[in-house]
């Protein structure tokens, strides 16, 4: 059994990270909120742009004059990695690591054992862990989350439209995690270009609606916004996630610091108690020597 000093030390170690990690949860349950609100608002308007293009693009007969629409065959292909900057956080960053490689693994294998896969990474720790394992990243973002606004998140997208509409890459994916609450992310993937548009399904509704410029002119000026909204979008996703990760990973942590601080305190009770009745028993001895 370890010494009274050993264990005392040890419990003072294991208040000490409770103190942290009781810290770091609160902290986390107080950005959670901002974050939370921020994709909460987003959400309906990038679904209803998202619907209004959708509409517009049902009533044309094409809508091929945009570069960003134009399907191709993806030789070289993009991957963005939406990870975090800070650990933490549970299976946060190591779960959406795993799947942006399987990403390419699956989808992408022939582009990938012929080196045409190139990895954007937002965040430093998914950075970290595709170069640890030998992928090529290109280009990083981290500092983004030092200002999480839609106008320096517009500036990376533009510069990816840019590589895509320079044919430098045929294919772009998102890969990020997305928010459902405190305890739950999803490891979403997107494909971000070429834009997908939707089908013409028969039991569309048609609405005489009166279009200034023209159809044409609004849905070209339409798909770079939805674009940037997209973007956009997936960031504020995986940074409330994030939050919600982190919050969950502390409180977790917490918890188990106080079961093992349980535990650690009965084990100094037990052998305090082992040491005082040995004390006893030494001085019953020692008088019983000298009676005799």
């Amino acid at each position: 059994m370890a010494g009274l000093k050993e264990i005392r030390t040890r419990i003072a170690s294991v208040k000490t990270t409770r103190q942290v990690t009781s810290a770091m949860k609160m902290v986390s349950a107080a950005k959670l909120k901002k974050a939370q609100d921020a994709i909460m608002q987003i959400r309906p308007y990038a679904e209803k742009l998202h619907e209004i293009l959708t509409s517009l693009s049902a009533s044309l007969e094409n809508v091929e004059g945009s570069v960003y629409t134009q399907p191709r065959h993806p030789e070289k292909v993009l991957i963005i990695l939406v990870s975090s900057n800070r650990g933490l956080c549970g299976g946060f960053n190591t779960n959406i690591a795993k799947k942006a490689i399987e990403l390419a693994n699956s989808s992408y294998l022939n582009q990938l054992n012929m080196g045409k896969i190139d990895f954007m990474c937002i965040g430093k720790i998914g950075q970290r862990n595709l170069k640890h394992r030998g992928y090529s990243v290109v280009a990083d973002e981290n500092d983004l989350y030092n200002e999480l606004t839609f106008e320096n998140v517009s500036r990376i997208a533009e510069e990816v439209m840019k590589a895509f509409e320079e044919k430098k890459y045929d294919r772009v994916e998102l890969v990020y995690n997305q928010f459902r609450n405190a305890a739950v992310q999803i490891q979403a993937t997107e494909q971000f270009l070429p834009v997908e548009m939707p089908e013409e399904t028969g039991d569309s509704a048609n609405y005489d609606f009166i279009y200034e410029p023209s159809k044409e002119y609004i849905i070209q000026e339409l798909i770079p916004r939805s674009l940037k909204i997209q973007f956009y979008k997936a960031l504020l996703d995986s940074h409330a996630a994030e939050h919600g990760a982190r919050m969950t990973a502390m409180h977790q942590a917490t918890d188990n610091a106080t079961t093992l601080l349980g535990d650690l305190t009965l084990q100094y009770n037990k052998a305090r108690q082992a040491a005082i009745t040995g004390e006893i028993l030494e001085i019953v001895g020692g008088a019983e020597a000298l009676k005799g």
